[in-house]
């Protein structure tokens, strides 16, 4: 969050980055999925508030959560007591409504840098958001249930094309037929999924969407070889 460090996501402010910057940040993890999938929004029709519930893997904690919850399947297969390794509480067939440490104002810190990271990448200081950071048993992969307030009304269609026509975006939105993004579709992969994108039935200028992207890969490594590439190429 320093000023004179841009935070990068390639395809959303690869501007950030000029001849001066020696030290380029990479974003949380939870971020770079949630802005990949607002910019093309806030492009067209400005943002006025978003509201995201996250459901984080495991894998986001590291190797430990990892192990953890592979150990309270075992113990919970053979009918034993399960002691929690990583959380608090035991994740395996759980959900946690934490991420990190809680603050004074009752957000943990993985919600406050989904706030001022995402002000920080979209250059709009002043975007009400607000989140609510929830852990899942799943190995890898986030998901997000993200809703959106735009400067205009946007019906669902709009939307698609223009998540569609976003670089690093893939629109998985054909509910009829029971395809939407899932965690297990966007493991090992560098894409963001995005579907079950909605007009809002009381607001034709709110959307809802669901975002899922592999935290490890656009959400951490691939998204620091985007930028050092991105750099190459700019200054052959």
């Amino acid at each position: 969050m320093h000023d004179a460090t841009p935070l990068v996501v390639p395809e959303v402010n690869f501007d950030a980055i000029t001849g001066d910057t020696r030290i380029i940040a990479s974003p949380n993890c939870s971020t770079i999925q949630l802005v990949m999938a607002l910019a093309p929004l806030e492009r067209t029709a400005g943002l006025g508030r978003v509201l995201v519930s996250t459901y984080q893997s495991v894998s986001g904690s590291g190797r430990e959560a990892l192990e953890g919850l592979e150990a309270e399947a075992r113990a919970y297969a053979a009918g034993e007591e399960i002691a929690p390794k990583a959380y608090a509480q035991p994740i395996h067939m759980n959900v946690l409504a934490q991420c990190d440490a809680f603050l004074e104002d009752g957000f943990t810190k993985e919600e406050q840098k989904l706030r001022q990271e995402t002000r920080k990448i979209l250059s709009r200081p002043d975007l009400p958001l607000a989140a609510t950071a929830v852990r899942v048993p799943v190995r890898v992969g986030h998901s997000e249930a993200v809703t959106v307030e735009l400067g205009r009304p946007m019906d669902a269609a709009e939307a698609r094309r223009l998540l569609g026509e976003q670089p690093g975006v893939r629109v998985v939105d054909d509910p009829q037929h029971a395809i939407y993004p899932t965690a297990r579709m966007a493991d090992g992969i560098d894409e963001v999924l995005v579907g079950r994108v909605r007009q809002d039935p009381d607001r034709a200028d709110v959307l809802h969407l669901f975002v899922v992207a592999d935290n490890l890969r656009k959400g951490a490594a691939t998204n620091a070889v985007q930028i050092a590439e991105a750099i190459w190429k700019t200054r052959q």
